[in-house]
């Protein structure tokens, strides 16, 4: 199978040259400067092991790849607010022999949050889910860190909504050959949501800093209980934090190459290079549209919502607001929903 990663940045990045020296054909697919960098210089991707340069064929969109093959699988790694260009640029792509990618290719969805395979049911016949848990980074233009060891990542796999086929497992096992642990499983959405709630934090990391103090662990303490509220009346079902322990425990460290303190992650990222946009309304946001649906209040996750939207769209720094005015804002935010919901005499 040739695997085309349709947004070859950190995660798609490590995915993709992992695969590749793993010997799996591979190309890449990405935009701007970072496409610029891919083409004339390749990816340079650092790992536990060392850095190493892969000239793979890099494409802006599918167009420049050509008519696609029967047996192409299409990695979708965009931001979730990007998946929706991606895939009305992608669904319509010509396959060898007839149809186009959305009838005939699968469509792996390894992103965070859980709306971007929703998304893709819309257009492609053959979608999975995939629960990333991958430390990486988008360097600058045209490389990647993937600083995870032994492991590069574990990416629990299944089809979207539920259920396993022969394709995953075909996957997970080329998965299995690069350094990655890729358990197929017939329930992924439950892992997938899981992980949603451990990235609660990244807004607040992206607006102040990695969650060092304990003033900012006790208040992302306070954002996933409520998302746990909402989890809860809404019957969705998550995996436990002592099953997720068990699966992931020692197989994965997070080492800086060079010493330094950890990074941000994704929606960090996303601030410190001056994108503009933020994963907020497909991480915090889920919990407050499932808070809505189901009548639990999400001030906490309200706030953290519009502050990330807000640092983005005016390209403020990120982690440049104080933990400490963030908890400010938070007890008002708090505050404010129980005075409105107080009975009134």
């Amino acid at each position: 199978m040739r695997y085309i990663i349709i947004g070859a940045g950190a995660v798609g990045g490590a995915i993709g040259g992992r695969l590749a020296e793993a010997g799996h054909e591979v190309a890449l697919v990405a935009r701007g400067a970072h496409y610029e960098a891919l083409r004339t210089h390749g990816l340079r991707l650092m790992t536990s092991e060392g850095t190493r340069t892969h000239r793979l064929p890099t494409v802006d969109g599918p167009a420049a790849l050509g008519e696609l093959r029967p047996d192409d699988v299409l990695v979708l790694a965009v931001k979730t607010q990007d998946s929706e260009a991606a895939l009305k640029a992608w669904g319509p792509a010509p396959v060898a022999g007839g149809g186009t990618a959305a009838e005939r290719l699968p469509l792996v969805c390894a992103q965070n949050g859980v709306e971007s395979p929703r998304i893709a049911l819309r257009r492609f016949r053959r979608v999975y889910g995939v629960c990333v848990w991958l430390p990486a980074t988008l360097v600058e233009p045209g490389v990647v860190s993937a600083a995870g060891a032994p492991l590069t990542g574990i990416l629990h796999l299944g089809r979207h909504p539920h259920g396993t086929d022969e394709t995953a497992g075909r996957i997970a096992a080329d998965l299995e050959k690069a350094h990655f642990e890729a358990p197929v499983v017939p329930d992924v959405a439950r892992w997938q949501y899981a992980k949603l709630l451990g990235n609660l934090a990244n807004a607040i990391e992206a607006v102040s800093g990695v969650l060092t103090s304990e003033e900012g662990l006790a208040l992302f303490a306070r954002v996933r209980a409520e998302g746990e509220a909402v989890l809860t009346a809404a019957d969705i079902a998550y995996t436990g934090e002592e099953e997720q322990k068990r699966v992931r425990d020692n197989k994965i460290r997070f080492e800086p190459f060079d010493g330094s303190e950890r990074g941000g992650g994704s929606s960090w990222q996303s601030l410190d290079r001056g994108t503009g946009t933020i994963e907020a309304d497909y991480l915090n946001g889920e919990i407050v549209l499932l808070g809505r649906l189901h009548g639990v209040p999400t001030p906490l996750n309200e706030l953290l919502q519009r502050l990330a939207n807000t640092f983005a769209r005016e390209r403020r720094a990120a982690g440049s607001l104080p933990v400490a005015a963030l908890v400010r804002l938070a007890d008002e935010a708090v505050a404010f929903v129980q005075e409105e919901r107080a009975p009134r005499p």
